[in-house]
């Protein structure tokens, strides 16, 4: 019980939202209408049940008028039951896409707020595969979700509407058992319902491992395609290398977690459907077993046998929802958990940036430079890496970062861009400025190449010409007849030209902080050298801070600042005084 509360709440927690969001009345209105078309559906099965009862007495009676009289009465019947369940699956299908639509737009939104998504990676938590839980687990939570919430529903209208006609049925045909008469008050209802209580115990005993197993077979699919997608994308660097054979092996071993898992849940469902299938088959001839002696001692004809039939299958299915569904039901809940732990993952990130005990970035008033005060700088397991105290980045002043490779150099970038939350300490950036940031490997977008070097501004913000004019300056001219092209950028270029596709965006985007963080490192010195005479030329109000290796790049920086090893940490000194960069 415990754990259908737990549930129950999770649902409520996802699902209420919804409904209560600027779709609200259309939401309400198509839930409404699938609602009231299975409670007319259930009222058909009841005028069904009762059309049993005439059809088959007119049979025995031989009444040719009833027979055909009832033949037009079941016509009607099973045509509006055709229209009505038609129609329930468009209206139900449509409140599916509606709903699903709105959650993913939430979770997206939840997903990509503020680097939540970087910071969930930071974390190293359950949030694994997000793409999945986005994609695939909204889908099948909306849908089981209205799916299970009607069948209980039909369950309940069910069990209320033909366990009167049961409990009448019961006093029409009393118990007989050898031979003798026992009046026993709507016996046949509580048959039913100890019929359902044993097959729900056994069921839930029998099933219950499915719940977990249907759990870890969603993370092992997910992580096996996440990690084919990733072969795809590398596919370069594995030719390069001749990794296709250990590419495979891995590969293998990643698929071999979805079979073995697969095997458990062919194991357990083979359990559960062998009784369930047996509890479904001998369902069929319980309620004649139970009132066939009533038949048999002429206390009621073929007709009242099986109406009681009839009646007792309804009853005995509704009560036995749990056995029909428990496959379904433990899918769902694994679906339940995989986005409650995304949720939770999300909070986690969010609290993360905005806890007290995690680097805090202010804007500052009047100052022209980026302050580092009393900064520290920590991995996510807590160990100290980078300490600046005091130090700035003043602005128009061009400065070159070194230090030995792990000294924390883009780490400490990434905490000025405010996705690094480890630490303690405060960022002040000046107040309306506008800081890009440029890896090493730039990202672009898939889509058209317009689109690609506009990022992550709309394609409408810079026109054909301005493109052109900032890939002939950075040395791609030949792109500019391509710019309506849609690609996969990053797999379709070389990583120099990449790297000069990212400084073409900073050309557009005119930051008044640009951080290069190696993002010339895979270019030749002469062209590193006019690239970044091009920068000084054509942005001569941004502040340049970049991260190299290369001597010659102190050329093009007013300021080098290194990072010393001091005890457990680095610290940022000024390696050299300050002097007029060339152009």
């Amino acid at each position: 019980m415990n754990n259908i509360s737990s549930t129950l709440a999770i649902v409520w927690r996802i699902a209420a939202p919804y409904f209560r969001s600027e779709d609200k009345w259309a939401g309400r209105a198509l839930l409404a209408a699938v609602v009231s078309i299975e409670l007319a559906l259930v009222a058909i099965d009841v005028l069904l049940n009762q059309w049993q009862n005439r059809f088959y007495n007119g049979l025995q009676e031989k009444n040719w008028d009833v027979f055909v009289r009832e033949i037009g009465v079941f016509c009607l019947l099973a045509t509006f039951f055709i229209v009505l369940a038609v129609y329930q699956l468009y209206l139900n299908q449509w409140l599916q896409i509606r709903w699903r639509r709105w959650l993913t737009r939430h979770y997206l939104g939840e997903w990509l707020y503020r680097a939540n998504h970087y910071r969930m990676q930071l974390q190293g938590d359950a949030a694994d595969n997000p793409d999945q839980r986005i994609a695939d687990d909204i889908r099948l939570f909306v849908e089981r979700t209205l799916d299970i919430g009607l069948r209980l529903l039909n369950s309940v209208v069910t069990l209320f509407s033909f366990i009167i006609i049961l409990w009448g049925l019961s006093e029409a045909a009393p118990l007989h058992l050898f031979g003798k008469e026992y009046p026993i008050p709507g016996y046949l209802v509580w048959g039913a319902l100890f019929y359902a209580i044993l097959g729900t115990a056994l069921t839930q005993w029998i099933g219950s491992p499915l719940v977990r197993l249907d759990f870890k077979q969603q993370q092992f699919e997910a992580d096996f395609r996440f990690n084919l997608v990733r072969a795809r994308e590398n596919s370069e660097q594995i030719a390069l290398l001749q990794g296709e054979s250990a590419e495979r092996q891995r590969l293998w071993e990643r698929f071999g977690h979805v079979g073995e898992n697969w095997y458990g849940i062919m194991s357990r469902t083979k359990r559960l459907t062998a009784f369930t299938s047996s509890y479904a088959q001998a369902a069929v001839v319980f309620p004649y077993v139970l009132a066939a002696p009533a038949f048999f001692a002429g206390k009621t004809q073929l007709d009242g046998l099986t109406q009681t039939a009839s009646a007792f299958g309804s009853v005995q299915k509704a009560l036995s929802i749990f056995v029909t569904i428990y496959r379904t039901l433990a899918d769902w809940r694994a679906i339940v958990a995989r986005l409650d732990g995304f949720e939770m993952s999300i909070a986690s990130a969010t609290t993360l940036a905005n806890s007290g005990d995690s680097i805090g970035v202010v804007s500052s008033g009047g100052s022209k430079a980026i302050d580092l005060g009393q900064l520290t700088v920590r991995l996510p397991n807590g160990t100290p890496l980078v300490s600046a105290d005091g130090v700035n980045l003043r602005g128009g002043e061009a400065t070159l970062l070194t230090g030995p490779s792990g000294s924390g150099k883009s780490t400490l970038f990434r905490a000025i861009a405010g996705i690094w939350p480890f630490g303690s300490g405060k960022i002040a950036i000046p107040a309306d400025a506008s800081v890009m940031m440029l890896p090493q490997r730039p990202y672009f977008p898939i889509g058209s190449l317009h689109g690609a070097i506009a990022y992550p501004s709309g394609t409408a913000s810079f026109s054909e010409e301005q493109l052109r004019e900032a890939l002939t300056l950075v040395g791609l001219p030949q792109l500019g007849s391509r710019l309506d092209e849609e690609a996969h950028w990053n797999r379709m270029l070389s990583l120099g030209e990449q790297q000069r596709l990212g400084l073409a965006r900073a050309l557009l985007h005119a930051p008044n902080y640009l951080f290069l963080d190696e993002a010339t490192a895979s270019l030749d010195e002469p062209s590193e050298a006019a690239l970044y005479r091009l920068l000084a030329l054509r942005l001569p109000d941004t502040t340049i801070v970049s991260i190299g290796h290369r001597s010659t790049l102190e050329a093009f920086h007013q300021r080098q600042v290194t990072m010393v090893r001091d005890g457990d940490r680095f610290t940022l000194r000024d390696a050299v005084a300050a002097k007029p960069a060339q152009v």
